[in-house]
């Protein structure tokens, strides 16, 4: 049993708006979409991908579509905060799911490289975005669907063959709120063609209630290798869905670095596809949960091709009475001999009443691999913290101290130094806030 449409989607899609010209693939695939969705409705606990889930407070709120024109006005300071910190960064700013082109830094863009909001894309580019765009996800996902039926704007991002983009490209997600609790649904869509290289990052901030539900499509290109991180610092009262969909062609490199610290619900699901031989995948992920919030990250990684090589290690620190989720997934499909694939997920638990849900899983349909898997659950180690204390550290800076060096090890393979030195800034500002 499913929980009923809210009303609110159903009456809202009629006036959702176009995406730009909207031509007629992208109506019907709108229709299909929410057709889609209005058949299967949210999720439940009976679904065994959301078991451990209940998206009720999403269902049971009457979400309205967020306004282009709120009147919200960044302070430079707090705009500074959010970016990279690099001297060349290129950027694509929205405010509530909307391009915000005064915010955004495009100046000086590698020749080739196409950099634009994706309603722009659609009207410049049309061909390149009607071959990719709706092509790598399930469309028939529920929260997909609804990204899939209300897309207004998002990121378009195309990297040229051949080309090395030095510069990291930031796509910054800000949400706020008027007084009217709000949704977006943000569409990215990333490629990176033959021989191709560069670093893109994802981030989400906000204030007040509201919910982003965000998809992002990437295609790697034979060859070609790409960086892709988020991080997550929704609001307390926010709700965060998110799906990324990456596929990979022959003999090219994909990572992904999820941080997730925001949210009252948080959901990640990241999906690889190693679509040809010689391909090679990291995840790795760091969540940070306490009072009262649930995080969720589902990794599947799909080896369909020989010769290939993922690494995943996800880590976890729940505190007061939150829950985490880790649902990963090894797939390794008959013709893909020689695969070599591990996953590990690592919880490091602060209170009594913190909860963690870990289900690691491998799917092996092949009979020459090297798969493993494991997870642990744990706290923090009472002979440490005396050895910590006997060197003259107070209890509380002790565990505070040896929960940082659990984390940290997550930001060692980042290779944005100012980046880097944000994300341990934000894990001591966790640790030092209120996460009981």
């Amino acid at each position: 049993m499913t929980l009923p449409t809210t009303d609110s989607f159903v009456s809202n899609f009629e006036l959702a708006g176009k995406l730009g010209s909207e031509p007629l693939w992208l109506r019907k695939h709108r229709e299909q979409a929410f057709s889609q969705f209005s058949q299967t409705g949210f999720p439940t606990t009976n679904d065994e991908e959301w078991r451990t889930t209940s998206v009720e407070p999403i269902a049971t709120t009457s979400f309205q579509p967020a306004s282009e024109n709120n009147g919200y006005k960044i302070e430079k300071q707090e705009l500074e905060s959010l970016s990279l910190g690099t001297p060349d960064e290129k950027r694509l700013v929205f405010i509530n799911g909307f391009f915000a082109p005064k915010l955004s830094s495009l100046e000086n863009l590698p020749s080739g490289l196409i950099l634009k909001n994706l309603a722009e894309a659609l009207r410049s580019e049309p061909d390149l975005v009607e071959k990719y765009l709706f092509r790598q996800t399930d469309e028939k996902a529920p929260f997909t669907a609804l990204n899939a039926a209300f897309v207004k704007d998002g990121a378009f991002v195309f990297i040229p063959k051949g080309q090395t983009v030095i510069s990291p490209i930031h796509l910054l997600f800000i949400s706020t709120v008027d007084g009217t609790v709000t949704v977006s649904h943000p569409r990215n869509l990333i490629i990176a063609e033959e021989g191709s290289q560069a670093t893109i990052v994802e981030s989400y901030w906000g204030r007040g209630k509201y919910f982003t539900n965000a998809v992002t499509e990437i295609v790697v290109g034979d060859n070609a290798s790409l960086d892709h991180i988020k991080i997550q610092t929704e609001s307390e009262e926010a709700f965060h869905i998110a799906t990324i969909q990456s596929q990979q062609g022959r003999a090219s490199r994909f990572s992904s670095h999820s941080t997730s610290f925001g949210g009252r619900l948080a959901r990640n699901d990241i999906n690889s596809v190693l679509a040809a031989e010689g391909s090679e995948c990291a995840l790795n992920g760091l969540y940070m949960a306490g009072l009262h919030q649930q995080i969720d990250n589902h990794t599947t990684v799909d080896h369909a091709q020989p010769n290939s090589i993922s690494r995943e290690l996800y880590k976890g620190i729940l505190s007061g009475e939150a829950t985490g989720v880790f649902n990963g997934k090894i797939i390794v499909r008959q013709d893909a001999q020689k695969t070599d694939a591990s996953q590990t997920n690592k919880n490091l638990l602060l209170s009594k009443e913190a909860l963690i849900n870990t289900k690691p899983q491998l799917e092996i349909f092949a009979n020459d691999v090297k798969c493993r898997h494991g997870a642990t659950i744990g706290q923090l180690d009472e002979n440490a913290i005396f050895y910590l204390r006997s060197r003259g550290l107070g209890e509380k800076e002790a565990r505070s101290f040896l929960t940082y060096a659990f984390a940290s090890e997550m930001f060692n393979s980042l290779k944005i130094t100012p980046l880097k030195r944000r994300l341990e800034r934000l894990v001591q500002t966790r640790l030092e806030g209120p996460m009981s």
